[in-house]
């Protein structure tokens, strides 16, 4: 299948797609589910080209892994572990079996802890010991992070909790950049980690101890725990009334619908978490019921093997028209490139086709007067994943919420009609002529020919948000079903973890370099004579 794939995409490549893009294909290249609507018709797959992905979907058996895994089967092969983050918004759908037990009891019952304790935190119930809190640090790392700082943003038009910050980064001038606008008195610190020993995690919660044991007398009081290391959370001085666990089917990058989104239930209050959940748990009912055709989780990954798979476009570019979206370019670019950037299929051998892209973006305007002139002239295709709300949160603005729209909707025009060298003479036609006016119509000339797809929506809600990060969450999982590869587990991260280990040492001065690598060694030398250690 993948051979027939690339000759059709042979044969079609040098075409414009732009005549192909007329009403009728408009309706039948694009997807609703709910009010949410994806566009692929300024794409060059044909009627063939979508029946050969079509084909590669069923012949990859995607539909026996989706039933799997939402069955709580361990499709994280090498871990041996279910994969179930639809578990933590499946509200109403009854049982989830794991190894012939129901996850449901135990999901619903950290569900309603959570909400207790965030209504007493927002209600003053809960309180610092220099009265109510007013701010929450989120520290973490990866998903413990990515994806409640991404959703506390894109939901800011709903807070009426404490100001949220985040810190991951170990580099100390990330917390200290945080912790410098709170009040130890009043601040709720939350430490992120499932094992309770994430060294980028510990080292900036112990930094938070100290500074809050500045100014209280009890540090762990403010302190919550997202994590099932009992133990070492009750070491740190955190009641087991603040601690809230999470089962090993849920990896770091999908677990922002239970104990890690505490932050995002804490700002915008129990009801509209809910509402973010059952938006994801739509997406989750769509992805299992709709036909192929019809299924927006699974189009949009077609979409996306035909442009890196099957045209060799090898990156991809999330462009949100919508700022409060602002993080969700790097929230995908993980959610992407920590689940399908491997190198061997299942059964541990190397992969014939590419795996997944480079996931980067920015949110439109400020791209355009940064990136675009690359999209748009440079001599790589990128295809563009453009997101789009109908209406904004400030109803005073709305004339240029309209704008914004506009430009949205100008740019994968652009992309796709591009602009003609004869065009682009009679741009210039009045200022310059013969051999001048030649040279300066190329430079304005944009080849056009460019994929983009287009997901609009009315308004970004809780629930609306909900829709789309699970429709990018089964994206992935399809396309990882379809290039054979598990989504799930993530050793690439794991050997430059263990070599940080045994080179901390060496940066401090407590051990000698050698047997490093010339250059490691060199670097670690001109970094100690300039005061590393």
């Amino acid at each position: 299948m993948w051979n027939d794939l690339h000759k059709h995409f042979a044969k079609v490549k040098d075409r414009r797609f732009e005549a192909m893009v007329d009403a009728d294909r408009a309706a039948a290249f694009s997807v609703q589910a709910g009010d949410m609507r994806l566009d692929y018709a300024k794409t060059n797959i044909d009627e063939t080209g979508r029946e050969l992905l079509l084909q590669l979907l069923d012949g990859s058996g995607v539909a026996a892994k989706r039933a799997a895994m939402f069955a709580g089967a361990p499709i994280n092969e090498t871990e041996g572990r279910a994969v179930l983050h639809t578990a933590l918004r499946n509200l109403d759908g009854g049982p989830v079996l794991v190894d012939g037990q129901d996850v449901m009891p135990g999901v619903l019952d950290t569900l309603a802890r959570m909400e207790s304790f965030a209504a007493d935190v927002r209600e003053g119930r809960f309180t610092g010991q220099g009265g109510k809190i007013t701010d929450v640090v989120n520290i973490g790392i990866g998903g413990s992070d990515l994806g409640p700082a991404m959703a506390v943003k894109a939901l800011a038009p709903y807070h009426d909790g404490p100001r949220c910050h985040f810190v991951s980064n170990v580099d100390p001038a990330d917390i200290a950049g945080v912790l410098r606008q709170c009040d130890p008195a009043t601040t709720l610190v939350i430490v992120a980690s499932k094992t309770f020993t994430t060294i980028e995690t510990m080292t900036n919660a112990r930094t938070a101890q100290a500074w809050m044991g500045q100014s209280v007398t009890d540090t762990g009081a403010q302190f919550v725990a997202l994590s099932t290391a009992a133990d070492k959370t009750a070491d740190f001085g955190i009641d087991p009334s603040r601690v809230f666990g999470f089962a090993d089917w849920v990896g770091g990058r999908y677990s922002l619908w239970g104990p890690i989104g505490l932050s995002l239930m804490i700002a915008i209050g129990p009801q509209a978490f809910r509402a973010f959940l059952r938006g994801a748990q739509a997406m989750d009912m769509h992805f299992k019921s709709a036909s192929w055709l019809e299924n927006m989780p699974a189009m949009l990954a077609l979409v996306g093997i035909w442009h890196n798979q099957v045209c060799g476009y090898t990156t991809r570019a999330v462009l949100p028209y919508d700022n409060l979206l602002v993080r969700l370019p790097a929230y995908l670019q993980q959610l992407e490139m920590e689940s399908n950037g491997k190198g061997v299929s299942m059964d541990g051998a190397d992969l014939a086709e590419q795996s997944g892209p480079v996931v980067w973006g920015e949110p439109g305007t400020n791209g355009q007067h940064a990136f675009y002139q690359l999209i748009h002239q440079g001599t790589r295709v990128v295809p563009c994943e453009f997101l789009v709300a109908a209406r904004g949160h400030e109803d005073d603005l709305h004339h240029q919420h309209q704008l914004l729209v506009a430009n949205c909707l100008a740019q994968s025009e652009a992309l796709m009609r591009g602009r003609t060298l004869d065009e682009a003479r009679a741009k210039v036609a009045d200022k310059f002529e013969g051999a001048e006016l030649e040279r300066q119509a190329r430079h304005r000339v944009f080849k056009g020919n460019r994929p983009s797809v287009t997901i609009a929506y009315p308004q970004l809600t809780p629930e609306v948000l909900g829709q789309i990060i699970a429709l990018y969450e089964h994206r992935v999982f399809v396309e990882g079903v379809v290039l054979g590869i598990n989504s799930f587990d993530q050793w690439g991260v794991e050997l430059g973890k263990e070599l940080a280990t045994a080179l901390q040492p060496v940066v401090e001065g407590k051990k000698s370099a050698e047997g490093k690598d010339g250059s490691t060694a060199a670097l670690v030398g001109f970094l100690q004579k300039h005061g590393v250690s």
